[in-house]
């Protein structure tokens, strides 16, 4: 059983993660536009090709928004409500910190640009 406990916890401390390196996720597309956009200028994309990947990326968000509301609930099954509470909260903290990491890289970034 503990086994199971740690086993999901560490999934879903790792979700945050795949939808930081898969962006589209939870901004609801707000990087979508802008991963399209990056593969048009590398790739040298028409307008048909764009369209179809935006709607590629748009099922693949919506297939991961699924997959974790289902995970979630898979988990409310197996972990007691002091348990998902203590979860919930750890996640909350994980993304925060990823958050914050995001942010000074971000400012980082812009202070090496503008010297």
């Amino acid at each position: 059983m503990n086994k199971k406990i740690i086993t999901i916890i560490a999934l879903a401390l790792a979700f945050p993660l795949t939808v930081a390196a898969f962006p589209g996720g939870h901004d609801g597309g707000r990087h979508q536009g802008n991963k399209v956009e990056h593969m048009a200028k590398q790739l040298d994309l028409n307008a048909e090709q764009k369209s179809k990947l935006e709607v590629i990326f748009k099922e693949q968000q919506e297939k991961r928004e699924a997959l974790r509301q289902e995970s979630r609930l898979r988990m409310q099954e197996v972990l007691t409500a002091e348990q998902m509470t203590k979860l919930d909260a750890i996640k909350k903290d994980h993304q925060e910190k990823w958050q914050k990491r995001h942010e000074e890289r971000k400012n980082q970034k812009q202070n090496e640009s503008q010297k």
